[in-house]
């Protein structure tokens, strides 16, 4: 057993409020951390297995952190960890097997057609280009944060955002349905 400054005597294996905090922060991160995921992999589950490396390794690795600022700490790890994965998949490709056998799952959307256009627009953007997007615009970081978390210029966070843009636009403007009114 070891004492603290007050006196009080702690476990080795407790767990200070320090600690305990930082777990709290991690969890208030998972739904941004989940949605930036699934941006960067264009899959849930591929998405969900990245959420679960990412929050693995900010959590093993918490001694690292500085304590300046956990949320753009965990999705630079995000974002390396990401960037690792294709590249070990550029070298190593595997074939993907269909599991679910072409059973479909019940889903209520208010509008399962513009859902489904803005992904395959979403898809149809570069990694680069979608990450900066999904930064910037869905996560709301500043055009310096992003540059600083995947290590680039700020000129080359402006540029990607404004061709993704850019190309969301002409994807999804290329997709229109054409109106059924009669004409008069």
């Amino acid at each position: 057993m070891s004492s603290s400054r007050d006196g009080v005597n702690m476990d080795a294996g407790a767990k200070s409020p320090a600690s305990d905090r930082f777990e709290e922060d991690v969890l208030a991160l998972m739904p941004a951390l989940r949605r930036y995921s699934r941006s960067l992999v264009r899959s849930d589950p591929d998405g969900e297995d990245l959420l679960q490396d990412c929050v693995e390794k900010v959590l093993a690795r918490r001694a690292q952190w500085r304590g300046v600022n956990l949320r753009a700490w965990a999705f630079t790890i995000m974002t390396n960890l990401s960037r690792n994965r294709h590249r070990h998949t550029a070298l190593h490709p595997q074939v993907e097997l269909d599991d679910n056998l072409g059973l479909q799952a019940e889903t209520q959307e208010s509008d399962p057609l513009e859902r489904s256009r803005l992904e395959r627009a979403l898809n149809g953007l570069s990694a680069e280009n979608r990450s900066v997007l999904m930064l910037v615009v869905i996560e709301g970081y500043r055009y310096q944060d992003v540059a600083d978390m995947l290590a680039i210029p700020i000129g080359t966070v402006m540029s990607r955002l404004s061709r993704a843009r850019h190309q969301l636009a002409e994807a999804m403007k290329d997709d229109n349905v054409i109106s059924m009114r009669r004409p008069k």
